[in-house]
């Protein structure tokens, strides 16, 4: 359960106004707005801060209650501009286009790679085959993870296929983000970003049906937080 002590404004008022910005194409000051017509007089500055302590925690809780995934998954990264300068999106999705798991990394190289694979099995399991680009730091990765596999007992490595066009479900998938943070402006730290991030993927999670159809979407969202 999240705690909300201390918190100026009732539970349910910071989890709407958390879920509309990571839902919507607004901009925190069109979220001030939005919320003093609704009779909540809040400050953008305010609204960034719930963003960046909340969602965080209420992804973390949407990645471990999903509904579970196909063992043949699609990953790739994509770039994310923060304060004038590129990081990476790693993101995984099931052939069926439901998400994995994704983590924003400063570095596109064999230790980010690996980082995000252990991070993904972790939650959801060994899988099949997991499809790539031709990347040779996601090849690097997914090596290690396999001769790690190796040392720990099993038998079966996972199946690397490098096959452009299979890869195109999560890249278009990647829009759905873009699209989303073209509002923000730009990122002004890492932290900022992976935070509003990470509340943007467990929207879309919710879109998809990964956790608790035939709920509204907000409601879904408040229960992570429950």
């Amino acid at each position: 359960m999240l705690s909300f002590k201390g918190a100026h404004f009732p539970k349910d008022v910071i989890l709407f106004a958390v879920f509309f910005y990571v839902r919507y194409t607004v901009s925190y000051r069109d979220l001030e707005e939005i919320m003093a017509e609704r009779g909540v007089v809040v400050d953008h500055a305010t609204l960034n801060r719930w963003v960046g302590k909340y969602s965080p925690l209420i992804a973390e809780t949407a990645r471990r209650r999903k509904a579970p995934c196909d063992r043949s998954w699609r990953m790739d990264e994509t770039y994310i501009k923060v304060k004038g300068n590129w990081v990476y999106l790693y993101r995984a999705v099931d052939k069926f286009g439901k998400t994995l798991d994704f983590m924003l990394s400063e570095r596109r190289n064999k230790g980010a790679a690996t980082k995000f694979f252990a991070r993904a099995l972790e939650i959801n399991g060994l899988p099949r085959k997991i499809v790539i680009d031709k990347s040779g730091a996601n090849t690097a990765g997914l090596k290690a993870i396999n001769q790690l596999l190796k040392r720990f007992g099993c038998p079966v490595p996972i199946e690397i296929t490098r096959i452009k066009y299979l890869n195109n479900i999560v890249e278009q998938d990647h829009r759905t983000i873009k699209k989303r943070i073209r509002q923000t402006l730009g990122f002004k730290s890492f932290a900022s970003a992976s935070a509003t991030l990470e509340g943007i993927e467990v929207a879309n999670m919710i879109r998809k049906g990964q956790l608790t159809p035939g709920i509204c979407p907000f409601a879904q969202f408040a229960a992570l937080a429950a």
